[in-house]
Order: structure tokens, then sequence, then C-alpha cells
């Protein structure tokens, strides 16, 4: 059995759970809290709640996985310099995978995955029974093909611009961003954030001030 901590702050919500994978994969504590503003203050106390409800400490741990977005670059860097710092601190891998497949994953049929990229934006991917078809995306809701699409899940808010039934999950589940793991067995590599734009913030050469 690998004991993994899962992370993921790709949405408002701040996830962190302890997972166990085997044969199965079980999620045996998990902490969500919903605050778009509190990625930073949060993460830190539901990974410590999480390894408290599931009888675990750090040095349990076998591994960490992080969700890599598509998201805000802000959630991003908190979530993955966390997984990192774990990582290292445990000398541990840290698997990175797509956040918008821990939501997919869970989906039956034709379903389109979508989050909140501001700028009246969505980050989405589509999904045919829980399998990722092609790269996940940016751009207004109005110009992305559903073209066979059953339904949509994730932001409930966003999902409701689509004419669709809407359904769950919502966000990211510690079991599911275990579960987008291809080979635990694998080296993971680097991690590489899925920023899909280019942050807000530019530098003073960006902005021909240099």
């Amino acid at each position: 059995m690998t004991l993994v901590l899962a992370i993921d702050t790709a949405t408002p919500a701040v996830t962190a759970g302890i997972v166990a994978v085997g044969d199965t994969i079980a999620t045996l504590a998990e902490r969500l809290t919903v605050d778009a503003r509190a990625h930073a203050e949060c993460l830190t106390p539901n990974v410590l709640a999480a390894l408290a409800d599931s009888g675990k400490s750090m040095s349990d741990l076998d591994a960490v996985v992080v969700g890599c977005g598509p998201g805000p670059f802000t959630g991003l860097r908190v979530g993955m310099a966390t997984a990192a710092a774990y990582g290292h601190a445990l000398d541990i891998p840290v698997f990175g995978v797509c956040s918008l497949d821990a939501i997919g994953r869970a989906t039956q049929g034709d379903v389109l995955v979508v989050t909140d990229a501001r700028r009246r934006e969505v980050y989405w991917a589509r999904y045919r029974d829980g399998v990722r078809i092609g790269e996940p995306a940016v751009s207004a809701a109005a110009d992305v093909a559903i073209d066979g699409v059953q339904a949509v899940a994730g932001s409930p808010t966003h999902a409701a611009a689509f004419g669709l039934p809407v359904i769950g999950p919502e966000v990211p589940s510690s079991r599911e961003l275990a579960a987008a793991v291809p080979d635990w067995s694998a080296d993971p590599g680097a991690l590489v954030p899925l920023y899909l734009r280019r942050p807000d913030a530019k530098s003073l050469a960006e902005r021909g001030l240099a």
C-alpha cells in the first residue's frame, strides 16, 4: 500500500487528503475549504487536520500528488510549492496531475468539465467515460464547442451557462487526484503548472519600462 498526501488549489477549494493506494484507492481523510482568497492560509492546516483525522503522521507518507491546474497563478503556486516542499523535506516523490482530470474521472458519458478562469472565461476539457479527450483549454464559455456533450461538471455557476444538465463533482477530490496518476512506480518528473495563459503581473520589460 502507498500512503499518499493529495493536494489541490487550482479552484476556489483548498483540498488536502490522505489516500491509501493499492489494489483499490481509499480516502482515509480529507479536509476541504472553499475560499478563493485563502489558499495559503488554509492549505497547511488542512493537511495537518487530514493527517490527524487519518491517524497518520508526515513520516508515514510515501508520496505526494498535487493538482497542477489549469488554474490561477497564485492558487497553483501555493499548492505546487507546498507539495514540492513536503516532497523535498520527506524525500518522497511528488506527482503532478491535471486538476480537471480529478473532476472528469468521476463522471460517465460525454461530459464537459469547467472551472472558473476569471476574466469571464472558463478552464475546460472534455471527457468520455472519465477519460479526457484532448488538451485542457481556456476560453469564453460561448466559444466552447458542446456538440455531443451530455452534461457539465465542475463549477456550478459556470456550468449553468451551457444550458445542459449540471452534475458533480464540483471540485477535485483526493481520491480522484490519486487515481489520475498513471503509474506510481514511474519517475514523476518535474512539476509543470498548467497556467494556459500568462499571469496578470508583468515585468518592467513587458510593460516597456525597462
